[in-house]
């Protein structure tokens, strides 16, 4: 094969070996496939799953310096070259949300300008993925941060279990949401003693899909809880105690007349008066006597729902309860609750940062998802199907 030679340098057409360094390197973060991971933020949980993602992918961790400046700026200093390589930007979200979707805009753009071939967002846990609904006068909160994230140069993105599978509909770019059941369903048969005695349960009948998809694949009975001791946040905020439910409204529907006005004769039908929603007392649908409780869910945030949960299931004999989620928030007095309540041990994966609640409340176990992460990147860059990480997954779960 010829050789091409552009002043002092030589540039050999059929090199399969990465090519050797100079000016004093010996060794940077080159992949022979031409792909970069990045970790977005400096955060001890972040850098450590991205570590255990590059080590499966047996590649170096991109050098990157994240940091806030006295004023809250946040500033991104990407320390190599990544003209034309696919990168792949690592986020975990702390508590500081905002400050974790700025880190994620400021590395994207910074990538962007660099050159970056494509840069594709490894969000385990998406935020803001519960604003994804109208809530009387609020907003979409989760189109916003799409728009965003498509704007500030992000071109894919690898999340897993989001909040409503119909997410995916507000990017305008290719998202791929795995999946965290696989390994929680691994948990159970592994770490639950006598599982086969175990009932999985839906807090709520929202959930009851979920808890289906995985009680059909454990081979394992269904529960599901009716009913709440108080409102749900969905109760509160959907807007359905608006307009007023005390009078009928006359007229064109969604107006309301001054007062000075209503006496007018206004065109059109009498609404029929819109009748308040009643949940009944919190119950149990299913047999939980004398068997293992497992409340599954995707979220576990505000934990208030799951304590009453779990003091229902004692009521009705269960003897043991497990609680299992793919993202571990756990906000506020959370840990404390479930160390104080009549859960006896709560499993999430590491999707989410929660060392500081596992030492508030020692019920937390956690399981790695780095490992489908890492294929995932591995697919993605070659150009392979992901249709293998969705096998026996069922479309509810």
């Amino acid at each position: 094969m010829p050789v091409r030679r552009f002043g002092g340098h030589r540039s050999l057409v059929s090199q399969s070996h990465p090519p050797k360094l100079s000016y004093g390197y010996t060794k940077m973060n080159i992949s022979r496939g031409g792909y970069r991971v990045f970790s977005a933020n400096s955060s001890t949980a972040c850098i450590e799953l991205a570590k255990k993602i590059t080590e499966r992918l047996g590649v170096e961790l991109g050098k990157s310096v994240v940091y806030q400046e006295s004023n809250s700026e946040t500033r991104v200093d990407v320390k190599e070259s990544v003209r034309g390589q696919d990168i792949f930007i690592i986020q975990t979200i702390p508590r500081d949300v905002n400050t974790a979707v700025m880190e994620l805009l400021v590395m994207a753009y910074a990538l962007k300008t660099s050159c970056a071939k494509n840069i594709i967002g490894v969000i385990p846990y998406f935020p803001y993925s519960k604003q994804c609904k109208m809530r009387k006068r609020g907003s979409i909160v989760c189109k916003l941060l799409a728009s965003m994230l498509a704007k500030a140069g992000l071109t894919h993105i690898i999340t897993m279990d989001l909040h409503q599978k119909e997410i995916q509909g507000f990017f305008n770019f290719p998202v791929d949401n795995l999946r965290a059941s696989p390994f929680l369903i691994q948990y159970i048969q592994e770490e639950i003693p006598n599982y086969r005695n175990a009932v999985i349960v839906a807090k709520s009948p929202s959930a009851a899909k979920r808890a289906q998809s995985y009680a059909e694949r454990l081979r394992l009975g269904l529960a599901v809880i009716h009913g709440e001791a108080h409102h749900s946040e969905s109760d509160m905020a959907d807007g359905r105690h608006s307009p007023p439910l005390s009078r009928a409204i006359t007229g064109h529907t969604g107006l309301e007349l001054p007062s000075s006005s209503r006496h007018i004769p206004f065109p059109g039908i009498e609404l029929p008066m819109m009748m308040p929603k009643e949940k009944p007392p919190i119950t149990v649908v299913g047999d939980v006597g004398g068997r293992i409780a497992i409340i599954v869910d995707d979220i576990i945030d505000d934990v208030e729902d799951f304590v009453a949960a779990a003091e229902i299931l004692k009521e009705r004999g269960a003897y043991k309860i497990y609680v299992m989620a793919t993202h571990g928030l756990l906000s506020a007095e959370a840990p404390r609750l479930l160390e104080e309540s009549a859960v006896d041990e709560v499993v999430v994966t590491n999707t989410v940062p929660h060392e500081i609640q596992k030492l508030q409340c020692p019920k937390i176990k956690t399981v790695d998802v780095s490992m489908i992460l890492a294929e995932a990147i591995r697919r993605i860059h070659n150009g392979e199907s992901m249709a293998y990480l969705f096998r026996n997954i069922a479309m509810d779960d």
